[in-house]
């Protein structure tokens, strides 16, 4: 067993050279809102020596998951990091310029390099730091000194293995650590609480040993930022208070009807009105989902969504009186209801800038956004695990289950579990910009189009800039290299290129990083009893869907999509798989781009004007379709398009849809489809 004592780090009065910290210049200003990155020119080799802001506010300086220095106006400095970046919060203030930065180096001996474990229990140092399982502590103090002494082992080439006994472990957002980032297709916060922030580490594995971490209130549970070759394997993620809740209906009566909630779930009547109280503030449910007992969603036919107003009654301690009519909603006794709203301040986990990164047997039970959201990594490997209900429960997260947005790479998702998520168990996409005004015929003003994906790194100097028309989706065959990126304000950039920008290609335009796409290797899952969809991919490179079983998606089981005047996440599809799948009565309802089983549905404007199609290469071969009658297969501005040797099995267990035709095509190219 290894033991780390910890320790407090002195700077040395030698300083062996000096540099100024270039922060203006960083292009990796684009983290946060309150949230400033700083390279570091030589971890446990670089002090950082400046004043804080001359404005009022408090501010800090975070190294990887601990707070290096914490002052105010103009107070004077000077901080060693052990990581390769710092990070520069300011908290209250806004649009404040940090002082005298210079970098002074100062070498501390690192210790062996070698393979190390710490323990959770037992020894001297856990019990120091009070990681305990099953108290109502808050774990995330603890948490943090632990990952710091990791990160200082690792500075030497280290492995570093976290042991933790198996039990419950509480984070509260009073302990957390208070940071600044953008997360993609999530509600954009000034300052995020981070529970485990898992920062600027590298070679590190946490493995919970079947262990729980339970969340409370509005927070981050988990980041993995700026990081190498990170592990965590047998943890179970959730919160205290989940953020939506489920009710039975034990019986419809005169216009009303009445919901049985388990004690799990808080809520109040209030005034007659009904609201959740998921992360301790009042919020009134938009809507409501319908699932049966076994799991599956209610095949009203329509949207998942169902208009739920909150006029009510409190009858009895769990239960509630609502004045409207289930029935006629096309629901009865015995379905369970679950109440939301529309809200997504964190996801479960982040990866941002995280490589590396691998996830065995990690369990998501709730999120307060969606369960995993990962940007600008690479090589991501899940294992295991996903998005499973608790006991007695029919529903899990309130967005995707796993979301990729500008990630490289490969990502592999095997055998794993997805059920009861309102959208996708895996989306993968790239975001585009839209070019809003020419400067030059080398310079141009790019706009991040929706509100919930600003601010991130979508491009950074001397990476490839791909160009789309946008109305008809066509990629021009020739890049550019972005030479200069500079963030005008949170939702545009100024792009120089290296070259002048391709004839015909302006404003209304697009672009994405043409560096950053990942393959997609999604193998042995199993995605059932969710609304929406149940995949969606996005990306050139090869995609690889096989010996996975779609059932009861309440949309379409695969969606290969794309755009650039809507939503803004594109990446064309040029070599995808789809081979030796079950998809098992899905599309019982209607949602966007779900008109099929299959359904690949780029948003193409002016399809007629296209001189070549947007997705290519699709291969549909050796599944089972176990479905009632709507179409197995719909495709827009798709060229080698083969759906062959496939089984299908036809039944009357839900209406038709679509008019129940196998196949609809809108201009396509060359097909090779079996005969049914």
């Amino acid at each position: 067993m290894y033991r780390i004592i910890p320790t407090t780090f002195l700077l040395a009065p030698m300083m062996i050279s000096a540099q100024a910290a270039d922060i203006e210049n960083c292009p990796e200003l684009m983290t946060g809102r309150c949230m400033r990155v700083l390279n570091v020119p030589e971890p446990n080799a670089s002090v950082l020596v400046g004043k804080a802001p001359a404005a009022e506010g408090s501010f800090r300086i975070l190294d990887g998951s601990v707070v290096l220095w914490e002052g105010c106006n103009a107070e004077t400095f000077q901080v060693k990091p052990y990581s390769k970046k710092v990070y520069l919060v300011n908290e209250s203030a806004k649009n404040v310029r940090w002082q005298e930065l210079t970098w002074k180096e100062q070498f501390t001996p690192l210790p062996k390099p070698g393979k190390h474990h710490i323990w959770g229990k037992g020894s001297d140092w856990c019990s120091h730091l009070e990681l305990q399982p099953n108290t109502d502590n808050d774990s995330g103090p603890a948490m943090r000194e632990l990952l710091q002494a990791a990160a200082r082992q690792s500075l030497s080439g280290s492995s570093v293995t976290l042991e933790l006994p198996k039990g419950e472990y509480h984070f509260y957002p009073e302990g957390a650590l208070r940071m600044s980032y953008y997360i993609s297709n999530h509600d954009q916060q000034d300052i995020q609480p981070v529970g485990v922030p898992i920062v600027g580490q590298q070679n590190l594995t946490i493995n919970g040993n079947g262990s729980t971490f339970i969340f409370h209130g509005r927070m981050q549970p988990i980041l993995l930022m700026d990081s190498q070759n990170i592990t965590l394997r047998n943890i179970t993620i959730r919160h205290d208070n989940p953020y939506y809740n489920e009710g039975k209906i034990v019986e419809i009566k005169d216009g009303t009807t009445t919901l049985e909630f388990t004690p799990s779930f808080r809520w109040e009547v209030k005034n007659k009105r009904y609201y959740l109280m998921g992360d301790g503030e009042a919020k009134s449910p938009g809507a409501v989902l319908a699932f049966q007992q076994d799991g599956r969603m209610v095949p009203t036919g329509r949207g998942g969504d169902i208009a739920w107003p909150n006029h009510c009654q409190q009858v009895a301690p769990n239960r509630v009186k609502f004045f409207t009519d289930a029935t006629a909603k096309g629901l009865q006794v015995g379905h369970i209801l679950v109440l939301r709203h529309y809200g997504r301040p964190h996801p479960a986990m982040v990866l941002y800038r995280a490589d590396g990164t691998v996830l065995n047997n990690v369990v998501f039970q709730d999120s307060q956004g969606m369960a995993l959201i990962a940007q600008r990594s690479r090589d991501i490997t899940i294992d295991g695990g996903g998005c499973i209900c608790a006991p007695d429960r029919v529903y899990t997260v309130s967005a995707d289950a796993t979301h990729f947005s500008n990630c490289a790479g490969t990502i592999t998702v095997k055998n794993a579990l997805y059920e009861g998520m309102m959208d996708d168990a895996i989306n993968v996409h790239s975001t585009c910009l839209a070019i809003e005004k020419l400067v030059s015929d080398r310079e141009f003003i790019a706009r991040y189009m929706h509100p919930q994906a600003v601010g991130f790194e979508v491009f950074l100097p001397g990476e490839k800039v791909q160009f789309i028309k946008g109305r008809t989706l066509e990629n021009h065959p020739e890049c550019a290299t972005a030479r200069k990126v500079e963030k005008i304000d949170e939702t545009h950039l100024r792009i120089v290129l290296d070259a002048p920008l391709p004839a015909g290609i302006g404003a209304g335009d697009a672009i994405e990083n043409a560096d950053w796409y990942p393959a997609v290797n999604f193998i042995g899952c199993t995605v059932r009893h969710n609304r929406a969809r149940g995949s969606l991919f996005t990306t050139p490179k090869p995609v690889l869907v096989k010996d996975c079983k779609f059932v009861a998606s309440h949309g379409s089981a695969i969606l290969l999509a794309g755009d650039a005047q809507g939503w803004y996440e594109s990446g064309r599809c040029l070599d995808v798989r789809i081979i030796n799948n079950l998809f098992d009565h899905n599309l019982t309802a209607r949602y966007q781009f779900t008109e099929a089983i299959i359904s690949i549905y780029p948003e193409v404007k002016e399809p007629n004007r296209q001189t070549e199609r947007y997705h290519r290469n699709i291969l549909i071969e050796g599944n089972t379709f176990l479905t009632h009658k709507v179409p197995l297969l719909y495709a827009i501005s798709t060229d080698n398009l083969i759906f062959r040797n496939n089984v299908v099995k036809y039944d009357d267990r839900y209406p038709g849809m679509h008019g129940g035709t196998p196949y609809i095509l809108k201009h396509c190219g060359k097909t090779n489809l079996q005969k049914l």
